[in-house]
């Protein structure tokens, strides 16, 4: 069974850092393109960021520009959210995805839980 599994969420001050971690169980997935999304209790799924498989191509929603940075290692099947400059209204789960292309995303994680206390 094809699995997305994220791991890093956490409790932490304003202007703190996390790093989450998306790990895939199928090597089909390195070729993948990547992305992750949030959801704020009451809200609707954001989009956050997104990789393309080589990791040459990423993009983010304004919200997070400048703060937030997705990578990826194919070596281990793993893409990264680093979180920079964290902030309350960063508070959400967050989901990671992937798909065959950039915007197509069938697989998605259970998500974990960041929450950012001001």
């Amino acid at each position: 069974q094809v699995q997305l599994v994220e791991s890093g969420g956490g409790l932490v001050q304003a202007g703190g850092s996390l790093r989450l971690s998306c790990a895939a169980s199928e090597r089909t997935f390195v070729t993948y393109a990547r992305a992750w999304f949030r959801q704020a209790p009451g809200k609707e799924r954001e989009f956050v960021a997104d990789i393309n498989w080589s990791g040459a191509s990423t993009y983010y929603g304004d919200s997070v520009k400048g703060r937030f940075t997705v990578s990826r290692d194919n070596a281990k099947n793993t893409v990264y959210l680093q979180m920079n400059s964290l902030k309350p209204e960063d508070t959400a789960v967050y989901f990671c995805a992937a798909g065959p292309k950039i915007g197509s995303y069938g697989y998605w994680g259970q998500g974990t839980q960041v929450t950012v206390s001001s």
